[in-house]
C-alpha cells in the first residue's frame, strides 16, 4: 500500500501529504479552459483509506463547487469513485478525472439539479 501512495508522490512533486498522515493529501486543480471554471484553482482533499489501492480515495473539494456531478458539501459525484475504480490509478490520473469531469458534467444525472439545469441552459 505505501509503495502506490509513494510512488504517486513522486509523481505529482507538487503538493506532498500533510504533514505525519501520509493518508491524507491536499491537492490543487486548475479549471480546464473553455469551461465555466477556467481560470480557476481548486483545492481539494484525498483521504485514503487503509485497503488502498484496493479501495477508490475519497475525494472532496475544499473550495466551494456549483457543478452539476458534485455535491454541496464537496463530494463528487462519479463511477470513478465506484465501479470504474482501477487499483492501478495514479493520484495525479485521478486528478486529470476530475479536471476532464469539469470539462464533461453529466447534467443528465444530477446532484445538484440546479448547476445541471444552468448548465444545460447555458453552458
Amino acid at each position: 500500500m505505501s509503495k502506490k501512495l509513494m510512488s504517486s508522490l513522486e509523481r505529482l512533486k507538487r503538493d506532498p501529504p500533510e504533514e505525519n498522515n501520509i493518508m491524507l493529501w491536499n491537492a490543487v486543480i486548475n479549471g480546464p479552459d473553455d469551461t465555466p471554471w477556467s481560470g480557476g484553482t481548486f483545492k481539494l482533499t484525498l483521504e485514503f483509506p487503509h485497503d488502498y489501492p484496493f479501495k477508490p480515495p475519497r475525494v472532496r473539494f475544499v473550495s466551494r463547487m456549483f457543478h452539476p456531478n458534485i455535491y454541496e458539501d464537496g463530494r463528487i459525484c462519479s463511477d470513478l469513485f465506484g465501479d470504474r475504480w482501477f487499483i492501478g490509478y495514479f493520484v495525479d490520473q485521478i486528478l486529470v478525472c476530475i479536471q476532464s469531469l469539469l470539462s464533461d458534467a453529466n447534467p443528465g444525472s444530477p446532484v445538484n439539479s440546479e448547476a445541471a439545469r444552468l448548465f444545460s441552459e447555458n453552458k
